[in-house]
């Protein structure tokens, strides 16, 4: 979700995608790994204990905020970013707007594919995230306890963003792009590479509509994984996760797939605390 809708779906509007393609890790060879470090960071921002100060989900919040402070710093001066044509780079906008497309935005697309989310969860995907948006030095009053409240925000801020640029499309290609190059194994890995971004694509279908895909220079196709997606979702969601035994074999092996995507891109099973922080 984080990928399709939420990354790749923010890289329709310019302004912070121009940012991004200038500091060079989210495309060509390297956009696999910044990616894997995005969800290391997800990833451990989310365990028990990840928040508590030192945690390590703590800690690698606060190196973000630091990174984007330096990020900032330097492209505020001279002429190396269109300040006047996107804001000051990491402005307070652009990262209330990051933070939205990590919990309500999140959280929309998981009920798009049929994930039954319980209320209770919702409140603490929301928590969970505006407490790391106060470490990430976003303001207080682009905070926000509701989803509700979160969603109209976010409403406004689409209102408000620019039509997509060149940048759009370079990183979006090199994220879907990389789900197969990423794949360097047998001939099993490689289709599993191929499986992967065929079926980005088919979801991509379903979050961005065929408009947002040409904006974006990707293949237009069918939906086709969506019905079997929902399926899937629904008993895993209305079912499975009803008993205490159920909730942990989902848990159990959600960790060892993102685990999985870990090792592939950082060639260890756990990445270490610059991983986390980049």
């Amino acid at each position: 979700m984080l990928l399709g809708l939420s990354l790749i779906g923010g890289y329709r509007y310019g302004g912070p995608t121009e940012l991004l393609v200038r500091t060079g890790g989210l495309t060509g060879a390297g956009a696999m790994r910044r990616l894997g470090e995005t969800q290391a960071w997800a990833f451990a921002v989310s365990r028990p204990g990840g928040m508590v100060p030192g945690g390590a989900g703590w800690a690698a919040t606060l190196h973000v905020r630091a990174m984007h402070a330096l990020v900032a710093e330097r492209f505020e001066r001279g002429d190396r970013y269109d300040v006047a044509g996107h804001g000051l780079p990491i402005n307070q906008a652009d990262a209330a707007a990051t933070l939205g497309l990590f919990n309500s935005t999140a959280i929309l697309g998981c009920r798009l594919l049929g994930r039954h989310v319980p209320r209770a969860d919702g409140d603490a995907i929301m928590h969970l995230w505006r407490y790391v948006g106060w470490l990430m030095g976003v303001d207080d009053d682009w905070l926000f306890d509701t989803e509700r409240a979160q969603n109209a925000f976010n409403h406004h801020v689409v209102l408000a963003q620019g039509d997509v640029t060149p940048a759009g499309p370079l990183l979006a290609g090199a994220l879907v792009e990389g789900l197969r190059s990423e794949r360097t194994g047998g001939p099993a890995d490689r289709f599993r590479g191929a499986w992967e971004r065929r079926r980005l694509l088919s979801l991509l279908r379903v979050f961005l509509r065929a408009e947002g895909l040409r904006d974006l220079d990707l293949p237009v196709t069918a939906a086709w994984m969506w019905p079997s997606q929902v399926l899937r979702n629904l008993v895993e969601s209305l079912l499975v996760a009803r008993t205490a035994r159920g909730r942990r074999w989902l848990e159990r092996r959600s960790d060892r797939r993102v685990e999985a995507d870990l090792a592939r891109r950082f060639g260890r099973e756990t990445p270490g605390p610059r991983d986390l922080a980049a």
